[in-house]
């Protein structure tokens, strides 16, 4: 008897979540992601761990949602979660009234509290702002949206997902009215993560098809005639080159534009704004927006105005109320989520939209969308997606003997721990000699060797999973490197293109930070790859013979090598 099967759109954390969960149940699953995974809104938020806090006042039920993930995260995702802690600090000009009904609504909403004087602030958090009142401490944190995800992908694939990247929905197939499958377009080039040929268009059909394409959402039921009413909300994220603060710092006033800087890794992310645009694609991307989220939080952390800016980049909520509901401000737009059953709403069976939302309330979400998948398919399994641990996650005891093993040195041995969790003896144990290969990260040859063998010559995808080219050069000192390590997997032409998709793409975050010290670190990456590779005049239409640099001169003479 084979399996009910079903196909989800869209490989952000709800997308890969859904994944999951299903394939964990038994569904025969196949996911077609247009991009790379976290290509959309997934791979461009701030990287918070909410613990609720935010949303206690004013949005009680998505605060308990967020505190309860959470806790969840915490235990099956450790290695992608940094507890942080964090603050709801008080500035002079911020309401009383308003920091007590915040106090009161955490612990409604059962989120551990503690009210803070300045000086025990400061004394936590000393660059920020003396003129500060108090503070509410609550548990937020710091997660990774690149590995949760691809954790996510890897455990959905080990249960018999199908992940497709790089394939996007060009059309919903339709039969008698029933949705009974998607009509893809193979994007991708050379490498391993390639499934189908470049351009090629697929038509995979299966019982059940759910869209979880969020700000793509409603062009995916537009394919169908189905009007899903997806409010596409921008907001600008802002790098600073090391952690100012240690805790996820929030100012405590409504919730506003400009009010959060969450610690990430060695930097720390400046956000956000909110304004509704009409194409999650294509809109505009302001330098004045990055000059008012360094204004605005300068005021909580003086250090700000001076700080070096690494890079800026902007996501796209994809934000959904109720048909009627009539809010004007996409601020007070509900973060809840919704599963909309297109049979049930718009008479047409066999497609699910699942939209609105937040990344830490992926999980819940992913379940409740799959469990009313199950029930369309008459698959009575429970989800497990809570109890069981993401690849990686568990064993979180043995960092000194990794120290030991490889001879590594107590930082970089505890970021590779940080970031392979209970992967890193299968990783670290099958590169000899294994030197960094980026320096800023402390990223080593065997993870990138590691992140290779999934992403193929995908470059931007090998940095997702290690950070490697995310440090403060932005890949000037080792984007190279990178390309190299494919060799001699993947042949000259295809090095040369990874290497110039991922340049590319660390310097299209620059464009918005180019003064001070990043300034001069643009030019020096460009002297570096210009003027000393040469790559301005790069031939990559050219092929070279490396093979004689390693042979000697009389072969690259067209004579035979001596081996002198």
């Amino acid at each position: 008897m084979s399996k009910p099967s079903t196909i989800v759109i869209g490989g952000g954390a709800t997308g890969v979540g859904i994944a999951r969960d299903l394939a964990m149940r038994g569904v025969d699953v196949t996911l077609v992601e247009q991009g790379n995974l976290t290509h959309g809104t997934s791979g461009r938020m701030h990287g918070m761990l909410h613990s609720g806090g935010r949303y206690a006042v004013t949005d009680q039920h998505s605060a308990e949602d967020c505190m309860t993930e959470n806790r969840i995260l915490r235990d099956i995702a450790s290695h992608c979660v940094e507890m942080t802690g964090g603050l709801f600090v008080q500035m002079p000009e911020d309401d009383d009234e308003y920091f007590q009904q915040k106090l009161e609504g955490c612990r409604e909403c059962d989120i551990p509290v503690e009210v803070l004087s300045a000086e025990e602030v400061l004394e936590m958090e000393p660059y920020l702002s003396e003129d500060l009142e108090r503070a509410i401490q609550v548990p937020d944190g710091a997660i990774d949206p690149f590995r949760l995800c691809v954790a996510n992908a890897v455990s959905a694939e080990n249960h018999g997902a199908r992940i497709e990247t790089h394939s996007e929905v060009t059309d919903l197939l339709v039969e008698d009215g029933e949705v009974v499958g998607v009509e893809v377009e193979h994007k991708s080039g050379a490498g391993s993560r390639v499934h189908g040929n470049e351009g090629e268009t697929e038509a995979i059909y299966a019982d059940h098809v759910v869209n979880a394409a969020g700000a793509w959402a409603g062009e995916i039921g537009a394919m169908a005639d189905l009007d899903v009413e997806v409010i596409p909300a921008k907001g600008v994220m802002t790098i600073m080159n090391v952690r100012q603060v240690d805790m996820v710092i929030n100012r405590c006033k409504p919730r506003g534009n400009a009010d959060i800087i969450v610690p990430h890794e060695t930097t720390a992310i400046l956000g956000t704004t909110d304004e509704e645009v009409e194409d999650p694609e294509d809109f505009p991307e302001e330098k004045a927006e990055v000059d008012f989220l360094i204004e605005e939080m300068s005021k909580m952390a003086p250090i700000l105005e001076d700080a070096r800016t690494l890079r800026s980049y902007w996501g796209v909520r994809p934000l959904y109320e109720p048909p009627g509901t009539g809010t004007e401000e996409t601020e007070q737009i509900t973060r809840n989520y919704f599963v909309l059953d297109h049979d049930e709403r718009d008479d047409t069976p066999g497609l699910t939209t699942v939209v609105g939302g937040k990344f830490v309330t992926y999980r819940k979400m992913a379940e409740d969308c799959a469990d009313h998948v199950c029930g369309r398919l008459g698959v009575d399994t429970e989800c497990r997606t809570a109890d069981e641990p993401l690849p990686g996650s568990e064993d979180g005891a043995i960092l000194s003997d990794a120290m030991d093993r490889y001879g590594l040195r107590s930082p970089l041995a505890r970021r590779n721990k940080q970031r392979l969790g209970s992967r890193y003896d299968d990783v670290l144990s099958g590169a000899d000699p294994n030197p960094v290969v980026c320096d800023c990260e402390g990223v080593t040859r065997a993870e990138i060797r590691d992140a290779i063998e999934s992403a193929g010559t995908d470059l931007n995808s090998v940095r997702q999973q290690t950070r490697a080219s995310m440090g403060t050069c932005q890949g000037g000192n080792c984007s190279h490197r990178l390309a190299a390590e494919l060799h001699p997997e993947y042949d000259e032409e295809a090095a040369r293109a990874a290497l110039e998709e991922l340049y590319q793409e660390r310097w299209k975050g620059q464009r918005h930070a180019l003064w001070g010290e990043q300034l001069d670190q643009a030019t020096l990456n460009h002297a570096l790859h210009a003027s000393t590779m040469n790559r301005d005049r790069d031939p990559t239409d050219v092929s070279v013979d490396f093979e004689s640099f390693d042979a000697g001169r009389a072969v690259a003479d067209g004579g035979e090598s001596d081996g002198d």
